[in-house]
């Protein structure tokens, strides 16, 4: 077999002198030269679309140039326009100068409720009415059934602390006094600081407008009622039974014994008239008779004499006292039996209406810490604003929210609370405008754009820009009005009104002209 001639390359073959070895350093870097052509033609290959398109889009670009240029002989230089005036139109509208704030949106005074449950004697065991979240509380609303006794609500700041009974005094019971006129009930006179017998009674009606029975009195006080009542009947006898005697005493002897006395006056002297008739008179026997006489006389007289009725007069006067005693241990007696008022069964809430928040009592469970959380029944929106902001601030002032879909909404000012410190940011309270369910569902939570109008117009003036504005050589503000074209640059025909300035906001001003004619779409300059 012949020799295997070595093959070579049409490279190689043009390559002068001897061919070098294959790993040598000139034969790769021959390799590397006769490989970059092949490389950037594969890569016009696979991007020969683009590459077309791009040229024609240079093209064009330089064939539009050309046609511009030529078919209408205009330059770069030409398209420049001539300096002019810069001007604005002057403006019919109202102003409104406003503070701006942001306000976070939630129910007011949020509270925990607690109801005592000392006052059971069993277990507190919630066995009615539980609210739902969302249920309004309003004076003499049901909060809760406790052990089948309700809680009812009344306006008030002080919590209930103690039961209220007849003879108790303090600030509790004028609270008592005061919520039941503010509910249309009479609890006696609220500057009265004592829980009496009428303010017992106002408990019976308290009830009756809850629905339920008024709570029972102590054990015993029934019986204490009964023997009061008995121990004053056996007094009204032991008086009756001595005035008796006292008017038996003064109404002195009857008519039989006035007669028996009589008749022995009279016998007595027929007597002694005889005696002295016999013959020989007896002497001793005369003195005897008229001594009996005298007797009978005395017994006549002490007939008519007034009787003494020491006696009978102490007597009556013991049973009147005993009477009035048995009378006030009754009156006692009774109030001790009126209706108290459990502390357990009343709920004092500041600034009825309020809605209930949280529930975290059940029914069927033992009531054990906070039964639920209230809080305002309205939507307050607090916000912040710094201290040179907020004196421009008033209570009762007119604010709007920026509602999140657009909507601007009403809202009242209601107060206004300095920070602390120099530097300290005023808090702005403010009540919203009725509100329906539905955006009070949305609102709540949320941070809105505030603006409060701390100046404005009465209705539309004229305005224009701040700049607008100049001074004439007085001190006068005028305003440089455009009457020609204001491309003419300087050449343009101007006129200068002296105007007297009024509110100013959101980069423009009120103006009214004093000394020339400004109107509504006149060009006033700006700039120049």
């Amino acid at each position: 077999m012949a020799p295997q001639q070595e093959q070579t390359s049409p490279e190689e073959e043009l390559l002068p002198g001897p061919v070098p070895d294959a790993d040598s350093p000139a034969r790769r870097g021959a390799a590397r030269r006769a490989a970059r052509p092949n490389r950037w033609a594969a890569v016009l290959r696979r991007n020969r679309v683009l590459l077309v398109v791009a040229a024609a889009a240079v093209v064009s670009l330089v064939a539009g140039l050309l046609l511009g240029r030529f078919a209408f002989g205009a330059t770069a230089e030409d398209t420049v326009p001539e300096p002019g005036l810069v001007t604005a139109p002057v403006q019919l509208e109202a102003l409104s100068n406003d503070v701006t704030l942001r306000g976070e949106v939630a129910y007011s005074d949020s509270v925990e409720v607690r109801i005592d449950a000392s006052a059971f004697s069993g277990p507190a065991v919630v066995t009615g009415r539980v609210p739902a979240v969302g249920d309004p509380l309003a004076g003499l609303s049901i909060a809760l059934e406790v052990a089948g006794r309700p809680v009812i609500v009344l306006p008030g700041a002080l919590p209930a602390y103690r039961t209220l009974q007849v003879g108790v005094s303090g600030p509790d019971v004028v609270q008592f006094k005061e919520a039941l006129r503010a509910v249309g009930l009479d609890g006696g006179n609220p500057e009265n600081d004592v829980f009496d017998a009428r303010a017992a009674a106002a408990v019976t009606a308290l009830y009756d407008e809850a629905g339920y029975p008024a709570p029972a009195p102590p054990e015993g006080a029934a019986e204490g009622v009964r023997a009061a009542q008995e121990a004053v009947r056996g007094a009204e006898q032991a008086l009756a039974a001595a005035r008796a005697d006292l008017q038996g005493a003064r109404g002195g002897a009857g008519a039989v014994a006035v007669r028996e006395a009589d008749n022995a006056v009279n016998s007595a002297r027929r007597e002694l008239d005889a005696a002295r008739a016999e013959e020989p008179l007896d002497p001793n026997r005369v003195a005897d008779l008229q001594d009996a006489l005298g007797l009978a006389e005395l017994r006549r007289a002490q007939l008519d004499a007034p009787a003494d009725t020491t006696a009978q007069r102490a007597a009556v006067t013991g049973a009147e006292q005993q009477l009035n005693d048995a009378r006030t241990g009754l009156a006692t007696a009774r109030e001790q039996a009126l209706p108290n008022l459990p502390a357990g069964e009343v709920l004092y809430l500041a600034d009825l209406p309020r809605r209930v928040d949280a529930v975290t009592a059940t029914r069927g469970s033992v009531l054990e810490g906070p039964a639920m959380t209230v809080s305002g029944a309205t939507l307050q929106v607090t916000g912040s604003a710094a201290e040179a902001n907020a004196r421009l601030l008033a209570v009762g002032g007119e604010a709007f929210l920026d509602l999140p879909g657009g909507d601007r909404h009403r809202a009242v000012i209601a107060t206004l609370a300095p920070g602390e410190g120099d530097s300290a940011r005023w808090t702005v309270g403010l009540t919203p405008d009725p509100l329906t369910p539905e955006q009070v569902t949305e609102l709540q939570g949320s941070n809105l754009r505030v603006s409060v109008p701390v100046g404005a117009t009465q209705g539309p003036v004229l305005a224009v820009p701040l700049a607008a504005l100049s001074a004439g050589s007085g001190g006068e503000n005028r305003v440089e009005v455009v009457d020609g074209d204001p491309r003419d640059g300087e050449d343009a025909e101007t006129r200068l009104v002296v105007v007297e300035t009024g509110l100013a906001a959101e980069g423009a001003v009120e103006v009214r002209p004093l000394e020339g004619e400004l109107s509504e779409g006149d060009l006033v300059v700006v700039g120049r």
